[in-house]
């Protein structure tokens, strides 16, 4: 296989962008990667995307976006794994150009979900949980995270304190992010004391719903040089499934696939996990950001809710997680994420993420999943 490396990304604000098509988002996404990458020609498509139809009324968006991008008649693939639609778009498109198919590959991910109101964003959202067994029963993704919370604070001690730090690390970081949703700042009082969605989460454990874009261009590391790019390589690429459904598993609170993914990328990338300056992960909950640092071995199973309040975790600990803000601050346009982290390490890697840079970062690492974690996928970058 071939060396893939990232030579552009792009990326607009995130939030409620009412007076913006999704063709638009996408393309002013992606004309910022093109731009950044400094090429003329590309050679495939892929786009993560969740549920366009639900959500905009869109199916069919390879053909569309290739068209209004002004691509046709280049390959254009739709991608879907729920939330994490995005990070298998950019693995299908590693693949691709790594495999020598293509060598260069345009990765975006979108999601417009405010154009429809709550209720049917709840019912779009829910068809990525088992429809026959969870979602006809009433059972939202807030009551699936609620119970996952539950246990983990039964079986390790998590305290409902540690939750609300994961809020309050994300916000502090997310401030410092100007493509950020909410870029304010919260404190461990605030979240308590906000609106309860399902116990024991609050409104302010919860990420929000989001309109965004994200986009990346990836070659061969070889035509990364030539071009006088700076190279930043993805050396590894994981992916794993679990069962869709919580009562399938043995234990509610452990990340399986999040950790097979995270163990597949790493051996390919002859990494290990200690070797990671900073990640960006899947905190769609705060109890989920707590799973996930367990499940990637970045804390003893059980230790990650005592990991975020000794600052482990925060931009200046050891183990810096969400620098972006996360999902929690910055946004979830959930065919979108997969696709963000990567943009954000990518910056991270260059040297470019101005007050939110983790300094000294050569290695990072991505971790985007679906559902309660019935997919995930997991990406190792290295800058050269």
């Amino acid at each position: 296989m071939r060396d893939v490396a990232v030579i552009g990304v792009g990326m607009t604000k995130w939030g409620e962008l009412w007076e913006k098509s999704l063709r638009t988002i996408f393309v002013e996404t992606a004309l910022l990667a093109v731009e950044d990458a400094g090429i003329d020609k590309i050679d495939s498509m892929y786009v993560g995307c969740m549920s366009s139809g639900l959500f905009a009324g869109q199916e069919h968006i390879g053909s569309l976006f290739a068209d209004y991008l002004g691509r046709k008649p280049v390959p254009a693939t739709r991608v879907e794994s729920a939330c994490c639609s995005g990070g298998l778009a950019l693995r299908q498109g590693f693949i691709e150009v790594a495999s020598g198919m293509s060598d260069v590959v345009l990765v975006g991910g979108i999601e417009k979900m405010t154009d429809v109101g709550g209720n049917e964003a709840t019912y779009a959202l829910g068809t990525a949980a088992d429809q026959e067994y969870e979602g006809f029963h009433g059972l939202t993704f807030p009551a699936l995270y609620a119970m996952m919370a539950v246990d983990h604070m039964h079986r390790h001690g998590t305290t409902r304190e540690q939750l609300a730090m994961v809020a309050v690390k994300n916000h502090e970081n997310g401030s410092r992010n100007p493509l950020a949703q909410f870029p304010f700042k919260v404190t461990v009082d605030m979240v308590l004391k906000s609106v309860l969605v399902a116990d024991p989460l609050r409104i302010l454990d919860c990420s929000p719903i989001t309109d965004g874009a994200a986009a990346v261009i990836l070659c061969p590391a070889d035509m990364a040089r030539k071009l006088k790019k700076p190279v930043v390589r993805i050396a590894g690429s994981g992916q794993a499934t679990d069962t869709i459904a919580l009562s399938s598993r043995k234990d509610l609170s452990w990340m399986e696939s999040t950790h097979l993914a995270a163990k597949a990328a790493l051996a390919q990338a002859k990494r290990k996990i200690g070797d990671m300056d900073l990640f960006e992960v899947h905190d769609c909950f705060t109890i989920a950001e707590i799973m996930i640092i367990e499940a990637l071995g970045l804390v003893k199973k059980g230790q990650g809710g005592k990991a975020v309040e000794d600052g482990l975790t925060a931009a200046g600990g050891k183990f810096p997680v969400n620098a972006s803000g996360g999902l929690k601050a910055k946004g979830h346009p959930v065919g979108a994420t997969g696709v963000a982290q990567a943009v954000e390490v990518v910056e991270q890697l260059r040297g470019h993420a101005g007050e939110r840079q983790v300094k000294g970062a050569k290695r990072g690492l991505t971790q985007n999943m679906g559902g309660t974690g019935g997919s995930a996928v997991v990406h190792v970058f290295e800058a050269e």
